[in-house]
């Protein structure tokens, strides 16, 4: 069986270096004139996102070839048959408690390889993080949280060499991922909002390792509602079980998100 990590990285970089000279953009900004520490009264803000993600790894199930999926932002959304994005926040003072719930069912074609001349994978994910932070800084957040992921994931492969009709094998797998976040955000000319957020997390326990980067630039209209527009780079290596029961998912998904949000 096939060991290699996804070939296809160029595309991946050059979406991260968009992250990182957002953040360089954000934390100055950010630093120059935060949110007000002094905030005596819980605020609430509930968002719902959609995102435009591109995909880039690759996958195996039981004891299927590892496969490599590289989809853009069309490929997805032409296969995607429901996606939901629901993010909440409760703040006081220095402290912040958000969760962020991801729910996705899709089909993709695979890339076809040595292996492998075609198939289709499938994939329902529901990922739900709770994290709670404390502001160290006029500019900076530091915070812990758990993230659940639950994906039922699927190949139908017809293989370069074997079963002329194909194989098929689907899996069920759940797991809690802890998580360490680091976030700056801030208001600049009192309108414009500015936030980077970033986290690590897995490291064996859940995941191998998982990721994420996230910045966005918006606007707040009123009290109550705001826009906003970033870009998102989620990431997740996890690889358990052997034999009928492997299943390995070392995929990075990534592109633009908008942000529609309300204040309460």
């Amino acid at each position: 069986m096939e060991t290699h990590r996804t070939p296809n990285r160029r595309l991946f970089l050059n979406d991260l270096t968009v992250v990182a000279l957002l953040f360089l953009l954000v934390a100055p900004a950010t630093s120059l004139r935060a949110q007000e520490s002094s905030e005596k009264e819980w605020k609430f803000l509930v968002e719902t996102y959609l995102m435009f993600p591109a995909m880039n790894g690759s996958t195996c199930i039981g004891n299927l070839p590892r496969v490599d999926v590289d989809a853009n932002a069309g490929d997805i959304f032409s296969h995607l048959r429901i996606g939901a994005m629901l993010y909440a926040e409760a703040s006081k003072g220095n402290w912040a408690f958000s969760s962020d719930i991801i729910y996705i069912d899709l089909r993709q074609n695979v890339t076809p390889g040595v292996l492998v001349e075609s198939g289709e994978f499938s994939a329902k994910q529901f990922a739900w993080e709770l994290a709670g932070l404390k502001r160290l800084a006029p500019w900076l957040e530091v915070g812990i949280g758990v993230r659940l992921n639950s994906m039922k994931t699927g190949l139908d492969l017809v293989k370069t060499f074997g079963n002329p009709r194909g194989d098929a094998k689907s899996l069920d797998k759940t797991w809690v991922d802890p998580i360490v976040v680091v976030r700056s955000k801030g208001i600049v000319h009192e309108k414009w909002l500015l936030q980077f957020r970033g986290d690590l997390g897995g490291l064996g326990i859940g995941a191998d390792f998982a990721w994420q980067l996230q910045a966005y630039a918006g606007y707040q209209f009123s009290k109550l509602f705001q826009l906003a527009a970033g870009y998102r780079i989620i990431s997740v290596d996890y690889d358990r079980g052997s034999g009928l029961e492997r299943f390995a998912c070392d995929v990075n998904t990534f592109g633009p998100v908008v942000r529609l949000g309300f204040n309460f």
